[in-house]
């Protein structure tokens, strides 16, 4: 008798805590976005490879930026400039996408509310960085520092989740300090930066996607 009350009062516990997390926490990341957007990064980087027809920290741009190994590089009818654009804007509309459809199915499952007063505190906090970092990097395009575009990506990316991760799980935050770590080192490696790229936004998204589902999700 003693011991199912203590057990019925150890559920009640549990119920309200869960409670209270759900309305202080954004809890339906999933992890499968994670690596979902880690592979669409990979493949974008890879695509980058097969244009400049080079490989991974190959010693022939050991101090050049990408633009520089071939400024006048135009292939499958395209520049290098609009194809940088174009395959950014691919990868992060499929890695949107992914995310969205695992999180809304994750949210359903659980009968959680995907879209509410917390989901726009938590958008707001990692837009404010996000918005601030891409006009940043559209300046040193324009005045030709290519070179600092990726560890600038890495490093603003990396705050933004930071300073969104006091709204949902504190993985976040921690995925945002190896970012912005991994970006100021690159910033010393400027003839690497996609190659910092790839492990930022494709490996280390795969790990903590790989983390966060078997920590979350896996039954």
């Amino acid at each position: 008798m003693v011991m199912d009350k203590r057990n019925e009062h150890l559920e009640h516990l549990s119920e309200i805590r869960s409670l209270m997390e759900r309305s202080s926490r954004f809890i339906s990341l999933s992890g499968l976005s994670g690596i979902a957007a880690g592979i669409f990064a990979l493949m974008g980087a890879a695509a980058v490879y097969i244009y400049f027809d080079i490989t991974p920290f190959s010693t022939i741009h050991p101090h050049l930026s990408y633009g520089d190994v071939n400024a006048a590089a135009e292939r499958w009818g395209i520049d290098y400039l609009s194809f940088f654009f174009l395959n950014a804007a691919l990868v992060l509309i499929c890695a949107l996408a992914a995310g969205i459809f695992f999180t809304t199915r994750k949210a359903k499952r659980k009968g959680q509310k995907i879209w509410d007063s917390l989901t726009q505190k938590l958008l707001l906090n990692l837009m404010i960085p996000l918005v601030a970092g891409g006009i940043f990097c559209l300046a040193m395009i324009k005045y030709g520092l290519f070179g600092l575009v990726a560890p600038a990506t890495l490093i603003f990316y990396g705050l933004a989740l930071v300073n969104g991760g006091k709204y949902t799980l504190s993985d976040i935050h921690y995925l945002g300090l190896c970012e912005i770590g991994l970006g100021l080192i690159a910033l010393f490696n400027v003839g690497y930066g996609l190659e910092f790229w790839a492990i930022g936004f494709g490996i280390l998204h795969i790990i903590y996607g790989a983390v966060m589902y078997f920590k979350y999700e896996k039954e």
